[in-house]
């Protein structure tokens, strides 16, 4: 897939170090253009928030965490029995480490992927976290539509269309974890699967607490 990014988009500097170019590099070769798209526009809308909110942030690696927030989904990266929040996670950390950022920037964009479906934890994470849970909320759920201005938006889906993206989310989600969907167990990707597949029976935490092997 061959794309021209834009450098800015809604007033937002869209980084292009080496490091934010050769992550792009990877999200084009192993994913696809809708997740391309909508990566993009999470990045996009997550340094809107972080505007609007006056937030001291690292452009770069929110970038990047954005970047790889979704390639857990992808064949090259999704493990057998991992969430795909942590197979993101753990591609963008082994990036990022070889190319021999701090062990603090590693932790930081691996909190940011691996909990940016964290409804209740994320939001008072470290700024990066945060913002990137809002900009997926955004642009999956539309939280914080309201705060969003119209021409800040159509730049945005002009320059990184949604085509079609509410009934494609959805579809999308599940290939990159229907044949692992234990790791949905206590995670929305349950209601994913529930919707995708017929009779689908989730895990219950209450069952595992009364059919443990403890007598009492």
């Amino acid at each position: 897939m061959s794309v021209i990014k834009p450098k800015s988009v809604a007033g937002i500097s869209i980084p292009d170090s080496a490091i934010a170019s050769q992550a792009t590099e990877l999200l084009l070769e192993h994913g696809t253009e809708f997740i391309y798209n909508h990566s993009l526009r999470v990045f996009l809308f997550s340094s809107l928030n972080g505007k609007r909110n006056n937030l001291k942030y690292d452009a770069e690696l929110l970038y990047v965490s954005s970047v790889f927030h979704d390639l857990g989904l992808t064949k090259k990266y999704s493990s057998a029995d991992l969430r795909f929040e942590v197979d993101g996670a753990n591609a963008a950390r082994d990036f990022l480490k070889s190319h021999g950022l701090p062990a603090a920037s590693l932790q930081l964009v691996w909190d940011t992927i691996a909990l940016h479906t964290t409804i209740g934890i994320a939001e008072h994470k470290e700024p990066e976290v945060a913002l990137m849970y809002s900009g997926v909320g955004l642009d999956v759920m539309g939280e914080g539509y309201e705060n969003l201005t119209e021409s800040d938006r159509l730049a945005i889906v002009e320059a990184f269309p949604r085509n079609d993206f509410k009934k494609q989310i959805i579809p999308t989600f599940f290939s990159g974890f229907e044949h692992k969907t234990e790791t949905t167990f206590g995670n929305i990707k349950a209601d994913v699967c529930a919707y995708m597949i017929p009779d689908f029976h989730r895990k219950n935490f209450c069952d595992c607490i009364l059919h443990s092997p403890w007598s009492e």
